[in-house]
């Protein structure tokens, strides 16, 4: 039976990395109580109302990833994703570039979003721990050596 974080959406969904299964990372699927809590309140504040204003579902591609799945995937080491406060979207109604300028309309409440790539996909964030979210919106290239940049937008 599935856990729901809000009523679109479940800890499994959240949770869910065929990387993680295939390579048997068991501990992605066993977060501590508090990487549960932040995706509860990352799905409360910013997934939920977001999907309730577009009126159709919205893909995660990437929700918590254990520290092992981070490294391997080649994540930021301080990448939200590992406490459970970011979400990859991706939209295949309206496309991605849709998605984050309606998050932004909407006046969601995320520390961080994200054009990744081109709006290949939709980094979103929320932090439970800060008063005030950051707010911050962000691009991320491809550098010539190959890492990722960020350019504020």
């Amino acid at each position: 039976m599935a856990t729901q974080l809000s009523p679109h959406f479940t800890l499994e969904e959240l949770l869910f990395s065929q990387t993680a299964v295939r390579k048997q990372f068991t501990e992605q699927f066993t977060p501590p109580a508090d990487v549960v809590e932040n995706l509860r309140q990352l799905c409360i504040h910013v997934l939920e109302p977001l999907r309730n204003a577009i009126g159709y579902p919205v893909r995660v591609t990437s929700g918590y990833r254990c520290p092992r799945l981070n490294k391997l995937i080649g994540g930021a080491p301080k990448s939200q994703h590992q406490m459970g406060m970011a979400a990859d979207l991706v939209d295949n109604k309206n496309g991605n570039k849709y998605l984050f300028d309606k998050i932004k309309e909407l006046g969601l409440p995320f520390d961080q979003i994200i054009d990744e790539f081109g709006y290949q996909w939709v980094h979103v964030s929320y932090d439970r721990t800060k008063a005030t979210q950051r707010g911050q919106s962000l691009q991320a290239i491809k550098k010539g050596n190959g890492q990722t940049g960020y350019i504020e937008i």
